[in-house]
């Protein structure tokens, strides 16, 4: 699936919610589905600058993709990484780079977080892409 096919999924599957309780717990639901990170990655290098919890993203190449993995001390904000992990890692490098993230406004996510988790939030789209121009420019 393209990145843009998975975030439209993302957005019909926040969609089928009414209210922001059941997303938040959807969310936290989705957190508690990430697949664990390696203890050994757990380090300041791979911590996301900016986040008011703690937050650890590693991504490596394996068939010119990125695989991401992350964790999170906070469990909304397990949830929040788990949600950009499933958009944006398996795919080529070049694809993340150009990748929109309107669908973070379209399910409403930055305007129910509290400002620090939503400058969170930011950060950690920014380290995911950080990751992908790092690896565009090994492929080059």
């Amino acid at each position: 699936m393209t990145i843009q096919e998975i975030q439209e999924e993302i957005v019909d599957e926040f969609a089928m919610f009414d209210d922001w309780m059941q997303r938040y717990e959807y969310m936290i639901d989705l957190g508690k589905s990430l697949p664990l990170i390696d203890e050994s990655l757990k380090k300041d290098e791979n911590l996301i600058k900016g986040c008011q919890s703690k937050v650890w993203v590693h991504g490596e190449m394996k068939d010119d993709k990125i695989v991401f993995t992350a964790d999170s001390d906070a469990i909304i904000t397990k949830g929040i990484i788990a949600i950009l992990i499933r958009a944006f890692s398996n795919q080529h490098p070049s694809a993340i780079i150009e990748a929109n993230t309107a669908f973070i406004d379209e399910i409403g996510l930055k305007e129910h977080l509290s400002p620090t988790r939503a400058n969170g939030l930011v950060s950690m789209i920014k380290q995911l892409k950080l990751y992908a121009i790092a690896y565009q420019t090994q492929l080059n």
